[in-house]
């Protein structure tokens, strides 16, 4: 535990906490302060100038991050008939089209990263919030993640190669990742530049003031680096 807090004391050092770091800097600091010797993701978390408890306040989208997560992502599809067909010669991983499935999934087997649903399975799919609503794994059509089964393709290749759901959380916040610490400079900045926009435009009616409040990037376990996002 001594040798990883002077690594992250080190790093610490490098970043001026006083600071909003431009999108460039704030990825050469971010690459530079990972203390961790795997692959770190880098994350950015978005505290918002909107009252969660608010309907009309609500943030929620997606974005295609152009370079996607650098990781692989376990797809699970809830089809019958032609949408399992389609989702199989798609590449899902895992169909679930029977009731069997249904039941493993209600005993809390969650071993996927994305679930996506057409729309006849939702009123089975429902019945399982309890097991997939915290995990942020309930198909939701506002999310694209419940579409006809012939969208599937679609939408099982773009959640392959980057499709980032976002949503606000009960504290005010977003957190997502936006790629690897191997990524190049280039491809972490136009990640983390096309997420923050979509958030932008992702504003309610309904915001009053600054709606991205503070912008913050990190490495895992690395120091938060605050990004000048022009106080949109």
């Amino acid at each position: 535990m001594a040798k990883v807090g002077k690594k992250y004391k080190a790093a610490l050092a490098k970043v001026d906490r006083a600071r909003n770091y431009n999108v460039s800097d704030a990825v050469t600091l971010v690459k530079e302060t990972s203390v961790t010797k795997f692959d770190g993701t880098v994350e950015c978390h978005i505290r918002l100038g909107v009252d969660p408890r608010q309907a009309d306040q609500q943030v929620r989208g997606v974005v295609l991050l152009p370079h996607g997560l650098g990781k692989t992502v376990r797809i699970l599809v809830f089809a019958q008939g032609e949408g399992a067909r389609l989702a199989q010669e798609a590449g899902a991983d895992i169909v679930a089209d029977s009731d069997a499935w249904l039941k493993k999934i209600q005993d809390g087997f969650t071993d996927f990263d994305v679930a996506i649903a057409t729309p006849d399975m939702m009123g089975r799919v429902g019945r399982l919030g309890k097991v997939l609503g915290p995990r942020g794994l309930m198909p939701n059509p506002k999310a694209g993640t419940v579409a006809p089964a012939q969208d599937l393709p679609r939408v099982i290749k773009e959640s392959r190669a980057g499709r980032v759901e976002f949503r606000l959380d009960k504290t005010g916040n977003i957190h997502v990742p936006v790629g690897k610490i191997s990524f190049s400079h280039d491809k972490l900045s136009e990640n983390l530049t096309v997420f923050l926009d979509a958030v932008r435009k992702a504003r309610p009616s309904a915001a009053k003031g600054i709606f991205m409040r503070r912008v913050t990037v990190a490495a895992t376990m690395g120091p938060g680096i605050r990004l000048d996002w022009g106080g949109i």
